[in-house]
């Protein structure tokens, strides 16, 4: 019987053949068959990572826990590879500990191929993390592309040859020219000349694409008489230059001559782009002496057909990209013109302004957009913001990253930046004080409590002495969070009372939507049903702005309300709608936190290999972000520990690993929730009202609510939280199919008599 394979990863799908290299294919296979570390070697242009992408594709089927390509290109600080490589493979950046040691967690016992393509720039920093990952993970390979060795033990080295001359050389460029000029041939007449044209190309891929591009309008002959020309010119006729300098240069050189004064400009400018560029950047960035605004996507056209600019997609955003080499290229020529300072602020500016817009913007229609577009621009984010020129704006947007690195899935990466903003400009400006505030909520989602202590007091403090009311206000509502994330509910709430009312007087009352839903958290979680009230006004509110994020957490929120009053029904409406919302945002700390709360409902339906799959799913999910749930008060934490030993008495120990182990076969938050939704909860008959049905707690707190005790009379009596009461009242109410306290006491009398 032939078992379904399951393939995992994110290699990019090409948008050309792969033309030739089948015995280089065929080897490579060979030999990461059994070396747990091929590197490919080899000129640049010679074709390392369309070779290496080819064999991580056709090799899916040996690797069922994924293929994932970790490009290095746009990574320039060593210390950065670890935290690439983790976002590359899929592992959300949330966590506090070392990238390269969650990364290695999650890999420790998956099947799986790493590809690291552009590691020659980052060699140490690559040893150090192929090292690690093969001493830790077992089942794990890795396939490198670099121009030198990494020079590790056990690593296996395959030198990429140029293609073959004649023939792979040749179909490559009758392939690409037949594309752009379908009248192309190749005969018996011209056979000599385009043999020589790839013979002086060196078969390097690279140079024979860039030729295709000039053969629509030049014959086969005005190229290798062009070219040669260039080699001579480049090399100063010396037989000792680089093979770059000798081959792949002078392919440049010649396309870059080839092109318009314009269409030069274009190609040096974009070279400040790192990883890939939009349309609307190019036109902001780029545009000026030489190249109207209105004719970028001219000039930008003219490019893509000549392949010095490629075409791509991140998720359904159109980009566009420059192969590296080309890149790099650019950027020389741009040094060399006096102009590259100029591009590199109206880059930085650029991304400056993006930011501030989706932060401005925040609490209203499009968050899911704007998440993705952000992401789409990671690379630049980080490219601008190691743009030093101007201290104060590299804080400025580092601090409008702010939802980027929250509710993006960047917190590590969020904090790291933070500090050197805030370390590099601690004049107390306006920008420092929204960069506190930004790093204190990074800080409190980390767990990091002591150091959102410690920035919201420097915060607090710029806030008052230059009298900027919303800053004070979100101090306030960020100490709130402190202290709800510590367990002190009851401080909690007037702190987000207050910060609710300063908001609203300040910038309207959709600004204070994030404090809204925690004050309505807060104030349910103490057993007042004010919150859920709050709790529905958010939601309305929500609704009428197109709000997504806050919404989806106030239903949360309600559903854990509902949950705890015994209404499971409302409760899984509730989290079901909010898990649709949270979809749209796949981050993994919310939809942990939600998959927790299905987990606990379901397991009240008495669903329990179901519930044990949540649980799954939520594990999973924390272990990307290096957190768990206590993190978040004891009463969460108390939740979770409860459902846990409900579902493990159920099922037993064995059977409860196997449910968390198939709940966590996802590859994304996005994936887990789809995986959650599609299994709708089939609600299971009441058990028949007996004493046996209720645990001795259980039973102790029915007695006193039949005696007409609050939840709070209750606690002082048992000496519990209100909270813990809280939540046995709703096991009852659940057990028993009850909705009210009255059908509690009934039943009480009618199964254990009266009252003494």
């Amino acid at each position: 019987m032939t078992v379904p394979v399951t393939r995992v990863g994110n290699l990019p799908k090409a948008f050309t053949t792969f033309v030739g290299r089948r015995h280089n294919i065929a080897e490579v296979r060979r030999v990461l068959g059994s070396a747990r570390l091929l590197t490919l070697t080899g000129t640049g242009g010679v074709g390392k990572t369309r070779l290496a992408l080819e064999v991580a594709a056709a090799a899916k089927r040996a690797f069922p826990d994924g293929t994932w390509l970790v490009d290095l290109a746009p990574v320039r600080d060593p210390s950065a590879v670890a935290t690439a490589a983790a976002t590359g493979v899929g592992i959300v950046d949330l966590g506090t500990g070392p990238a390269l040691d969650r990364l290695a967690e999650h890999l420790a016992e998956r099947r799986a191929l790493i590809v690291l393509d552009n590691c020659e720039h980052l060699v140490d920093a690559c040893a150090e993390l192929a090292d690690t990952l093969l001493s830790a993970c077992p089942e794990l390979h890795v396939l490198a592309t670099s121009r030198q060795t990494l020079g590790i033990a056990g690593e296996h080295v395959y030198a990429v040859p140029p293609l073959k001359v004649p023939d792979e050389a040749v179909e490559l460029l009758r392939d690409r020219v037949c594309a752009v000029r379908p009248d192309f041939r190749i005969s018996d007449g011209n056979w000599d000349t385009v043999t020589r044209l790839c013979a002086e190309l060196d078969g390097l891929p690279l140079a024979i694409e860039l030729t295709a591009s000039r053969l629509r309008t030049l014959t086969v002959e005005q190229a290798v008489d062009r070219l040669e020309d260039r080699f001579a010119l480049l090399t100063g006729g010396s037989r000792t230059a680089r093979p770059r300098q000798r081959t792949l240069r002078a392919a440049m050189e010649w396309s870059y001559e080839l092109c318009s004064s314009a269409e030069r400009q274009l190609w040096n400018r974009l070279s400040v782009f790192a990883g890939g560029f939009s349309l609307d950047a190019a036109e902001v960035v780029c545009a000026g002496e030489g190249i109207p605004a209105h004719e970028v996507l001219n000039v930008l056209d003219r490019l893509v057909v000549q392949s010095v600019v490629l075409t791509t997609e991140h998720g359904s955003l159109p980009r566009y990209r420059l192969l590296e080499t080309i890149r790099e290229y650019g950027r020389e020529r741009l040094t060399e013109s006096g102009d590259e300072e100029r591009l590199l602020r109206r880059h930085r500016d650029f991304h400056l302004g993006l930011a501030e817009r989706i932060a401005n913007d925040w609490n209203g229609p499009g968050q899911e957009e704007a998440l993705a577009r952000l992401r789409a621009e990671h690379a630049n984010l980080l490219a601008a913001l190691a743009y030093g020129d101007d201290p104060q704006a590299t804080l400025a947007l580092a601090a409008a990253l702010r939802y980027h690195w929250c509710a993006g899935g960047f917190l590590t990466e969020g904090r790291r930046q933070l500090d050197l903003a805030l370390a590099a400009a601690p004049e107390p400006t306006p920008a420092r004080a929204q960069a506190l505030c930004a790093a204190s909520l990074v800080a409190l989602l980390q767990g990091d409590h002591d150091a959102a202590d410690q920035w919201l007091a420097e915060a607090g403090d710029l806030g008052e002495h230059q009298d900027d009311l919303v800053v004070r206000a979100r101090v306030i509502g960020l100490r709130g969070s402190l202290a709800a994330f510590q367990g002190r509910l009851a401080e909690a709430e007037p702190l987000f009372e207050s910060a609710v009312a300063a908001l609203t007087t300040a910038q309207g009352k959709a600004s204070a939507m994030f404090e809204l839903f925690q004050l309505a958290a807060v104030q349910m979680d103490q057993g007042d049903p004010r919150g859920a009230e709050i709790g529905r006004r958010t939601i309305a509110l929500a609704e009428a702005h197109g709000e997504h994020w806050a919404r989806a957490h106030t239903l949360w929120t309600l559903s854990c309300y509902a949950w705890r009053q015994g209404d499971r029904e409302e409760a899984l409406t509730l989290i079901r709608a909010a898990l649709k919302i949270e979809r749209g945002f796949n981050e993994p700390l919310s939809a942990a936190l939600m998959l927790e709360t299905l987990a606990w409902i379901v397991a009240s339906y008495e669903e329990y290999e179901r519930a044990g799959q949540l649980l799954g799913s939520a594990r999973s999910l924390w272990r990307h972000v290096g957190a768990n749930i206590s993190a978040f008060g004891p009463p969460l934490g108390e939740d979770h520990t409860h459902c846990e030993q409900l579902v493990v008495r159920a099922l037993g120990l064995e059977a409860y690993e196997r449910a968390l182990a198939v709940g966590g076969g996802h590859d994304s938050p996005g994936q887990a929730i789809e995986q959650a939704l599609d299994n709708d909860v089939e609600p299971t008959a009441p058990r028949d009202p007996g004493p046996s049905t209720l645990t001795r707690r259980e039973l102790e707190v029915a007695a006193l609510v039949a005696k007409g005790m609050s939840n709070r009379q209750i606690a002082a009596t048992l000496v519990l939280s209100s909270r813990t009461v809280d939540f046995h009242v709703g096991n009852i109410r659940a057990k028993l199919g009850f909705r009210t306290r009255a059908q509690i006491s009934g039943w009480w009398v009618s199964t254990q008599g009266p009252i003494e």
